[in-house]
């Protein structure tokens, strides 16, 4: 799919490791938000291949629909052209993703934001397409007045959120883990009893393999060979999920350099700059992949310090690795990760 017809893809990839091989798993796989989707499946008796395959679709396409910045009649391309001072209407869907995406906003600190958009832009790693190098200062003061998280409001009965103009939503590192969940729970209305689903390296899993092990899920060394990780050379780490969500974001693959200066497709909202530590990827483990994709960002924003603090106060389940010395990574997990990952 072209990338013009998708959310914008933030996450490091992460790809399956031993997946059962036995007939009774279906694997079905396509296209969304300019990366591809797939499913392991142990499907019940009597199930319609052909209806789980056109649900599955159903479900990213809608999300796209709904939340893509690339797509300019998408409900979310109408909320950001909206005229100031006006409500608008948001499908369910939107508004529940709108407002998660709010409140983690809120409670970190503004170190996520879903209005970061116009920096995002700016810095040319959204849907404008502006080339890679590093805006001025006015431009970024400019953009910089755009972003608050505060500056949106929202109705709950009605389902309304506030456009009080210029406000710009991003939901590109969030949506993506919303629609694994959707597509987990659309199995879960089919019946499926088991499942492994995967959209752009983000992953949720239920139950377990016919054999009776859990699905287990490799994490991408930082740089990585795109599409390398059945390599175990490439392969960081190997998690076993059962009923987890995981999802991580790395900043090797969507980056650009200037004056031999590195920048980071991570944004800080706080300052309007790429991120400049040492974080090399962010793997989070969550109940479900909306939480897992959008703490990845935060995390990653916050930093190793400042990210492992929040994430043990919060019981958050994460691995940094950061880049050290003479090329070599490092890894620091927060202890709820390695209670989720314990075999």
């Amino acid at each position: 799919m072209a990338r013009r017809g998708a959310l914008a893809v933030f996450m490091a990839l992460l790809s399956f490791a031993s997946i059962a091989t036995a007939t009774d798993v279906r694997r079905f796989e396509g296209e969304t938000m300019g990366t591809t989707w797939s499913v392991n499946a142990v499907l019940p008796d009597g199930a319609d291949d052909r209806a789980i395959e056109r649900g599955i679709q159903a479900e990213v396409d809608r999300v796209v629909a709904q939340m893509s910045t690339y797509e300019p009649d998408s409900d979310l391309s109408r909320f950001n052209r909206a005229p100031a001072g006006t409500w608008q209407t948001l499908p369910p869907e939107f508004f529940a993703v709108l407002r998660y995406a709010l409140g983690l906003a809120k409670y970190s600190g503004g170190a996520y934001d879903p209005t970061v958009g116009p920096l995002v832009n700016l810095w040319g790693f959204g849907p404008d397409r502006r080339p890679h190098e590093p805006p001025d200062a006015a431009a970024i003061a400019a953009a910089r007045a755009r972003v608050g998280w505060s500056k949106i409001r929202l109705d709950e009965a009605g389902h309304r959120a506030f456009q009080p103009g210029g406000v710009y939503v991003d939901l590109s590192s969030v949506a993506k883990g919303f629609g694994v969940d959707q597509v987990a729970r659309f199995l879960d209305r089919s019946g499926v009893r088991a499942y492994l689903v995967e959209v752009g390296g983000e992953l949720r899993a239920h139950g377990r393999k016919p054999d009776g092990t859990p699905w287990h899920v490799g994490i991408e060394r930082p740089g990585a060979a795109t599409g390398a990780v059945d390599d175990p050379d490439q392969v960081g780490r190997i998690v076993s999920l059962t009923d987890k969500a995981i999802a991580t974001s790395g900043d090797y693959r969507h980056f650009f350099e200037s004056g031999g200066r590195f920048f980071s497709h991570h944004i800080d909202p706080r300052t309007g700059l790429p991120v400049a530590h040492r974080v090399a990827s962010v793997s989070i483990v969550a109940d479900d992949c909306m939480h897992a994709d959008s703490l990845g960002t935060t995390m990653t924003v916050l930093g190793p310090e400042a990210g492992m603090a929040y994430a043990t106060k919060h019981g958050i389940a994460v691995l940094f690795i950061l880049y050290g010395e003479n090329g070599r990574f490092e890894e620091r997990a927060s202890p709820a990760f390695l209670a989720a990952t314990k075999s």
